[in-house]
Parts: C-alpha cells; structure tokens; sequence
C-alpha cells in the first residue's frame, strides 16, 4: 500500500480519483457537487464525474424515488431544502420535479470527451440553475438558454445529444454504474468502497484521510 510519505516524496504518483455520481434532477447530488470537490482536494485526490440517469438505477434495484412514496415524500422535499441550508447553499424546490435528465447527461458527455473540466463546469450549471431558479433541464428553450449562458455552442451541444453515439455513451453508463453497485444518487466509489448519499461525507473524508475503518473487512 502506497502511503502518505511516500506520494509526498514522489509526487508523480497519482491516488485513484474519487468517483461521482450524480443526476441532474436530484437534489442530493446538488448538495454533493459542492462539497465533493473541495474533500478530494484535501487528501490529494481528483473527482471522476459520472452522469447517470436514477431511473435507470432504480429500476435495476426495485426502487422508488423518495419523493414518490406517502408520507417519506413530503419528508424528502423539506429535507432537501434543509440539507441545503445546512450547507449553506441557496435552494428552491423547482416547479416540476423530477425531470427528464437524458439530454443535460449527454451533453456532459459530449462535453467530458471534448474536457472534463468543461464537463463539469455544465454539471454544475445544470444543477444549480435547476435547484436554485427552477431552470427546467428538460425544456429545449430552458436548456438552451442555459448552455447559452455557460459558453456552450447549444447547437454544438444539441445535436451532441441527439447524436446516436452519445445516447448509446449514455446508456453504456448507466449499466457501469450499476454493474458497480450504484443504485442512487449522489453515490461515490472511494478506492473500491461504495458510499451512498450526500450524508457520507464525514466518512468519506476520514476514509480518504486514513483508509479503511478499524474492523471493516
């Protein structure tokens, strides 16, 4: 195992990157893409993206979104808006939700192969504008306007999306996804360990400071 000491003196060598995972429509993966960032950078680690698509993780698991069942539904929209404001973030719980994700998630990945530093930079114009204004990602006119104002060609971006290559990229995703184990969002792969949930992020900063937890096999 490559400790500490050893990367500082050898600064070449590179930690795997924490793996993202996140949707456009959910409110949780919002929250993560703020901080996640900023906990990789402390342990010297990157973040690798991934946009998925929770319908298709759902499906795989037999699951519902939360906000779909009785009584847990109502819980979920004010604890989105309070895990917000824990963080200190500005939300508003938008006027149609969920969304349709599918062309903001191919754009990523258009955009990924193009720079992932770009692809990030719409993942988070995506997630904000849609968590704190109610830009509808699912609207062509919405999305478009929103590329727009990110610096991205929206007839480049577009036609990206609606290419045949990138829907299949897409679908080829979310089945990596789930044959890692992901079932949800955000969810996280940290050096082969799976963590769900914008809630893991004591833990995933104390594992990437130390390793694995005393008496986890």
């Amino acid at each position: 195992m490559i400790d500490d000491r050893f990367l500082a003196e050898n600064p070449v060598v590179q930690r795997p990157p924490l793996k993202f995972y996140f949707d456009f429509s959910s409110p949780y993966s919002y929250i993560a893409s703020e901080w996640v960032e900023a906990v990789a950078a402390r342990h010297g680690r990157r973040v690798q993206w991934h946009a998925i698509l929770l319908g298709a993780t759902f499906q795989a698991a037999e699951l519902r979104p939360p906000s779909a069942h009785p009584l847990k539904g109502d819980y979920s929209l004010r604890d989105f808006q309070r895990s917000a404001r824990f963080a200190g973030l500005p939300y508003t719980q938008p006027p149609v939700f969920p969304i349709p994700t599918q062309q903001a998630a191919r754009i990523f990945w258009w955009l990924n192969d193009l720079d992932p530093a770009r692809a990030i930079a719409w993942a988070h114009a995506g997630l904000r504008a849609y968590f704190t204004r109610g830009v509808l990602l699912s609207d062509d006119e919405a999305r478009r306007q929103l590329l727009t104002e990110s610096d991205i060609d929206p007839d480049a971006a577009e036609a990206a999306g609606q290419n045949p290559a990138y829907k299949l990229r897409l679908k080829a995703e979310n089945e990596a996804a789930i044959a890692a184990g992901v079932f949800g969002a955000p969810f996280f792969i940290v050096d082969g360990e799976p963590f769900w949930g914008n809630d893991r992020q004591a833990q995933i900063d104390r594992w990437l400071a130390s390793g694995p937890f005393k008496g986890l096999l």
